[in-house]
């Protein structure tokens, strides 16, 4: 991360959400809410019923999770302004999910 510039947005907005779901998984099979052989790939693929209860017990992370990846579709895929901001913001987000991903540990 540290080789990107600040008109690298569109990679920060990637990074952070491979390495959020990696955190994610990490989280949810510690907890031994899912198995070593199950992982998530993108929220919004998850059956409703695995959300629900993953929700459940690790709200605060799968919302951070959720809100990157719903930056993808409008700066990555799209074309809005100010992606920079939406790249930092995906930054910190992945701080937030590391550090709840971590708490477990």
């Amino acid at each position: 991360m540290k080789l990107l510039r600040e008109d690298d947005w569109e990679m920060k907005i990637e990074a952070a959400m491979l390495a959020g779901t990696h955190w994610a998984n990490y989280a949810l099979h510690r907890s031994e809410l899912s198995s070593d052989s199950e992982d998530i790939v993108h929220n919004s693929m998850l059956v409703v019923n695995m959300l629900r209860k993953y929700s459940l017990a690790e709200g605060e992370l799968l919302g951070a999770l959720t809100e990157i990846e719903e930056l993808r579709p409008l700066y990555v895929r799209g074309d809005l302004p100010d992606g920079s901001h939406a790249a930092e913001r995906a930054m910190a987000l992945l701080h937030s999910i590391r550090g709840l991903a971590c708490r477990s540990r």
